[in-house]
């Protein structure tokens, strides 16, 4: 599957309208492997991306799928949070969404990239069951896994996971955990992370977390990773879909530093610390996808202002390392630092 790349660099499936059809083309086009986002898309929406990075590229690509978990979440929690969230819609102007749970539309979602045929398919949030895993396969599709844990990597391996993404916790987003549980799992360093699955399995392994510059590249590549994943990397890139107050945040002194939080979708995400996280961190519970829908439409209005204080701005711990150049300009001074020239 890596084999077939000129270069160790993925470009990280960022759901939310950053991963473009544009963004993902370019990166597969100069060599790495360009990815599309299929979490919180309908189906003809990413129907529609594929065809349209089709139209500008003829080189292998990915798309990611989020995998649905059970509806565990608490009620009365998910209401007390609702109520305190209410004065941040009355200073929006906007209603807060329906809390509901649903299964991002998976199993058409998992038609759709069978039908395509598209090349490699990742998972996040959860493992495939065999079944989906041998039925994307014998379509042609090279099957990804997103891990957090080596437990979640046993299990990948069990399912017939084609390669394992490997997600340290320096990663920007959601952490690809398959459990969402109140109590978090212990979040391991990426090289340690690294070291302890390749001890597992002789698969490849696609190293996620923290990555910005060709020597994190080399790092990840000696502690046993197969390929590089990058995605707040690629945040300040043209081709990305990351919308203009989100774009000055990543530079703006005033933002000093990153934090895992539940505030804006009740699964634990990293991002630039801002007002919304400081304020209701702590009071947001364990409920995905409810508070994710919740919160919506606040998060909408805020970057239709232009008010990065109340919006969802992922990002891993290196941002501060992010470039604004283009795509293919980005991947050839990965790679020039990659060799040490």
């Amino acid at each position: 599957m890596l084999e077939i790349l000129k270069y160790p660099i993925i470009q990280a499936p960022m759901a939310g309208g950053v991963s473009t059809p544009t963004l993902a083309a370019a990166v597969s086009n100069a060599g790495g492997l360009g990815f599309l986002a299929g979490g919180y898309k309908t189906v003809e929406g990413l129907e529609k991306d594929i065809k349209e990075l089709r139209g500008q590229t003829a080189a292998a690509f990915g798309v990611n799928l989020f995998v649905p978990g059970p509806d565990t979440a608490d009620q009365q929690a998910v209401e007390a949070y609702r109520a305190e969230l209410l004065k941040e819609a009355e200073k929006l102007n906007v209603s807060l969404g329906a809390p509901v749970y649903d299964d991002d539309a998976y199993a058409g979602k998992i038609e759709l990239v069978r039908s395509e045929r598209v090349p490699v398919v990742s998972f996040t949030f959860g493992c495939p069951s065999r079944e989906v895993v041998q039925t994307l396969q014998e379509g042609g599709s090279k099957v990804v896994v997103t891990v957090t844990s080596a437990e979640e990597a046993a299990a990948a391996l069990d399912a017939g996971a084609d390669a394992l993404c490997v997600q340290g916790a320096e990663a920007g987003g959601h952490r690809g955990t398959f459990s969402n549980a109140p109590e978090p799992q212990e979040d391991y360093g990426l090289l340690v992370l690294l070291r302890l699955v390749r001890k597992m399995t002789d698969v490849p392994l696609i190293a996620a977390g923290g990555i910005m510059d060709g020597a994190a590249i080399r790092a990840a590549l000696a502690a046993g990773a197969n390929a590089a994943q990058l995605g707040t990397a690629f945040l300040l890139c043209p081709e990305s879909g990351t919308n203009p107050a989100y774009r000055q945040a990543l530079t703006d002194p005033g933002f000093t530093s990153t934090r895992i939080t539940r505030a804006f979708t009740g699964r634990r995400a990293r991002g630039l610390v801002n007002r919304f996280m400081e304020t209701y961190d702590a009071l947001a519970p364990a409920a995905y996808p409810h508070v994710h829908h919740l919160t919506q439409q606040l998060r909408k209005e805020a970057a239709a202002r232009g008010s990065a204080e109340c919006m969802s701005l992922w990002a891993g711990q290196g941002y501060r390392m992010a470039r604004a150049v283009p795509a293919d300009q980005l991947i050839r001074e990965l790679m020039s630092e990659f060799q040490g020239s």
